[in-house]
């Protein structure tokens, strides 16, 4: 969590094709780190909706697609995603789609969440693949960064 954190905060992510930084531009500092089976660090995201003018570039979805890109598949079994922010609808449902195996999210997102907040996604017996979820790790750290940003 601490590197997804550092990843929100400083702007700068890691893309697949040559590991350079990109900064970004005014986005909501949400930082995401996508981890192999081993645990090594395969991708990065940082959400880049104004950068981009990409209204699906959420740090989660930057992250399976540099991950993806790097591995050269679509599935990511055996993989977790640590991300500053619980998932949103679409990012929950991308993240089901890609077979991660693991979440983790720091802050809780009673408006949009779909870890358990609004609804849960990722744990819909209804679904074909379910994550492990683990939500509210460094809560408060990353819910910091996020105020200061509204502020």
């Amino acid at each position: 969590m601490r590197r997804a954190l550092e990843v929100a905060v400083t702007g700068a992510v890691t893309t697949a094709a040559d590991d350079t930084a990109v900064p970004a531009a005014d986005d909501i500092p949400v930082g995401a780190v996508l981890l192999g089976p081993d645990g090594a660090e395969l991708a990065t995201g940082r959400n880049e909706r104004e950068l981009t003018g990409d209204p699906t570039a959420h740090a989660e979805v930057l992250a399976l697609r540099r991950a993806a890109t790097r591995l050269g598949r679509w599935r990511l079994d055996g993989c977790t995603l640590v991300v500053t922010l619980e998932p949103c609808t679409m990012c929950a449902g991308a993240l089901v789609l890609a077979r991660i195996s693991t979440v983790v999210f720091g802050a809780w997102e009673p408006k949009t969440g779909a870890a358990g907040s609004l609804w849960d996604v990722l744990r819909d017996r209804r679904l074909n693949h379910r994550p492990e979820v683990y939500g509210g790790v460094l809560e408060t750290e990353t819910a910091a960064v996020l105020r200061a940003f509204f502020r």
